[in-house]
């Protein structure tokens, strides 16, 4: 009986060393998806879709965009960052993940996610915001636009992806930065904003590069200034804010984020920004890749979201 008993712990032990070795399956072998905060039609939504296509070749298990748009991307965001961080549920980030949070200190709200539960995989883009105005307003040049909005304060309408949003932060930055007064019409997602402008809802919008080129070639709309530090390469004739007198750097990026930095999927995102549909599907929209392995974009996202929580600070509550 003695033995006995000696050898059922013998066994039992053996179990428990081997549990964890057990229990880590292989990554991955079910789908994953992909969350985008906003509708289709805009910056995560066009970023997304190409690069999940290619993980899902690399990957050879499904991978699919799920839409959760709402709250200007609180929704989404909060979906992805409290998710069960296994690699199965990742996230398209827009600049807005860094915001949202400080947003809810500022309001003194319960923060719907913290930016510290989700990790960079790898940063994708990242573009200056373009200030676009209809092609039938009136104004030629960004000295035009600001003369008359100081003639007319609060008359001017711009729009934007949603209250304190990424087309939001900079025109606030120019707003500011110029010392007029706009009024602001909020949308819910890069598609709206920019069916917002084209409708005629709005006079102008802060947007990247990729959701107004088309627009811009078309003859419908119009660039007046540049948030980056240096030309862009697309439209290097347009001015930067910084070049006409105005204080406003920004820089609007998409990099894939998720509760957890899985090895296997930051390779395979390497890889796919590589591939020609995520190269052409780029090239179409006339964003460049910027690519930022995990190391170097976590850094680098620390860096800019101290920024621009002093920002959100600066611009204060806004109903």
């Amino acid at each position: 009986m003695r033995r006995a008993r000696s050898g059922l712990l013998f066994v039992l032990l053996i179990v428990v060393a081997a549990g964890p070795a057990w229990a880590q399956e292989p990554y991955p072998t079910r789908p994953i998806s992909i969350v985008v905060a906003f509708p289709p039609g805009g910056v995560a939504d066009n970023t997304a879709r190409p690069v999940a296509a290619v993980l899902e070749r690399i990957l050879k298990q499904p991978v699919t965009v799920l839409n959760k748009a709402g709250a200007a991307g609180a929704v989404g965001y909060q979906a992805a960052a409290t998710s069960k961080p296994d690699g199965y549920t990742l996230l398209m980030a827009l600049v807005s993940v860094s915001v949202l949070p400080e947003v809810d200190k500022l309001f003194g709200r319960p923060q719907n996610y913290t930016r510290e539960q989700l990790t960079g995989i790898a940063r994708i883009n990242a573009d200056p915001s373009m200030l676009v105005v209809r092609a039938d307003a009136p104004w030629k040049t960004l000295k035009d636009l600001v003369e008359d909005a100081r003639k007319r304060p609060g008359e001017i309408v711009f729009t934007s992806s949603g209250l304190y949003g990424a087309a939001h932060i900079p025109m606030e930055m120019f707003i500011k930065a110029a010392g007029i007064k706009m009024r602001h019409l909020p949308t819910t997602g890069g598609g709206p904003m920019m069916n917002a402008i084209l409708g005629g809802h709005a006079q102008l919008v802060m947007t990247p590069v990729s959701l107004a080129a088309q627009h811009v070639k078309a003859g419908k709309l119009r660039l007046l200034a540049h948030s980056g530090s240096t030309p862009v390469a697309a439209y290097p004739e347009v001015p930067s804010f910084k070049s006409q007198g105005y204080d406003v750097e920004y820089t609007a990026w998409a990099g894939l984020v998720a509760p957890k930095d899985i090895k296997i999927l930051r390779d395979a995102t390497r890889q796919a920004v590589k591939e020609p549909e995520v190269i052409n599907s780029h090239a179409k929209l006339e964003t460049p890749i910027a690519y930022m392995d995990a190391d170097e974009f976590n850094a680098w996202w620390a860096r800019d979201a101290a920024k621009l929580a002093e920002v959100v600070r600066q611009i204060g509550k806004v109903e």
